[in-house]
């Protein structure tokens, strides 16, 4: 069964925004970033995602394809982002057989749920060479190519005002405020925030925008579960956001759509927040715990929920 248009696109936008463009994503098969895509190629792009895992990475490629058709998803699996070779390659394979790249989501991360007492130097270091530097060689095998787009594609100056040359990346919440058992989240984040203020300065004389999107929790992705007890209740949801729910793909979807389109053609340097407001509820909701765990006694006990997604190995619940 298709996925309906709903769950990765609100009615607002007009199919063929980005007709003939070329979106190039990383982590392009986890929850978040495969429903990006998705919704850029429903609305007329062509993609390439990219991923360690081959069998997975392939296979959204071809899921991701049937949203429309003549559609083209190239999937190419087996590239670590931490690797600056494996994304050039995979940038040059991109243009080679899609023809450009336009669009950019640095979209790979790694977390997982420790406190910094059992947080070791090599599983710190894990998160930042997956985000920080692994954005970091993003920038750098795709940047070429954007400032090509960004030249053909002027759009205030052409008659059917399509766009290019643009970047974002997919940051987290945390940092804001600070929040417990993920140190080493906040520190990677914080950092592509920092890294996302440069490009914005350093390229957007060239035309290229570079900007966050800072997603809240969002219900049914692979982050939540490894985020999020699986006995949290919807009313226990409910009550970290000011708006009263969760926050879902299409929402993060949405956003994508505006900062590519047209309309966010002067957006730049900006850290687009899509949280209902949960971080201005100091972290809003609570990572590892489960609705009877309270700070600060669960960190002097050594406690986390065990009701955790991990998916490295069997995990335990107790420091």
């Amino acid at each position: 069964m298709p996925v309906p248009r709903s769950e990765y696109l609100s009615s607002v936008w007009r199919d063929g925004i980005f007709d003939g463009r070329v979106a190039f994503v990383t982590g392009g098969a986890g929850s978040i970033c495969s429903a990006q895509t998705r919704a850029l190629v429903h609305l007329g792009a062509n993609a390439c995602i990219i991923g360690r895992n081959v069998e997975k990475t392939e296979a959204a490629a071809r899921d991701i394809a049937t949203v429309r058709k003549g559609a083209k998803v190239l999937g190419i699996g087996g590239c670590d982002v931490r690797d600056p070779e494996s994304l050039k390659q995979a940038a040059e394979r991109c243009v080679r057989e899609l023809g450009a790249i336009d669009f950019v989501i640095a979209g790979a991360a790694g977390n997982f749920v420790a406190p910094i007492s059992a947080l070791t130097p090599n599983g710190f270091k894990t998160v930042i060479d997956i985000d920080v530097i692994g954005t970091y060689n993003t920038v750098k095998a795709t940047m070429p190519y954007l400032i090509e787009s960004a030249k053909r594609n002027r759009n205030l100056e052409a008659a059917d005002m399509l766009t290019g040359g643009r970047i974002i990346y997919i940051s987290a919440n945390f940092h804001y405020t600070g929040m417990p058992l993920q140190a080493h989240v906040s520190a990677a984040k914080a950092a592509i925030d920092a890294l996302m203020a440069s490009v914005s300065l350093e390229y957007g004389p060239y035309g290229v925008t570079s900007n966050v999107i800072a997603p809240g929790a969002i219900e049914g992705t692979e982050g939540m579960a490894r985020l999020a007890s699986s006995k949290t209740s919807q009313a226990d949801k409910a009550s970290t956001v000011p708006l009263g729910r969760w926050g879902t793909c299409r929402d993060i979807c949405d956003a994508t759509v505006y900062v590519f389109s047209d309309a966010g053609s002067h957006v730049n340097g900006e850290i687009l927040v899509v949280d209902g407001g949960s971080w201005r509820l100091k972290g809003g909701y609570a990572v590892g715990l489960e609705a009877n765990m309270k700070y600060p006694d669960f960190l002097l006990k050594g406690e986390f929920s065990p009701n955790l997604k991990d998916g490295r190995k069997e995990r335990q619940s107790k420091l």
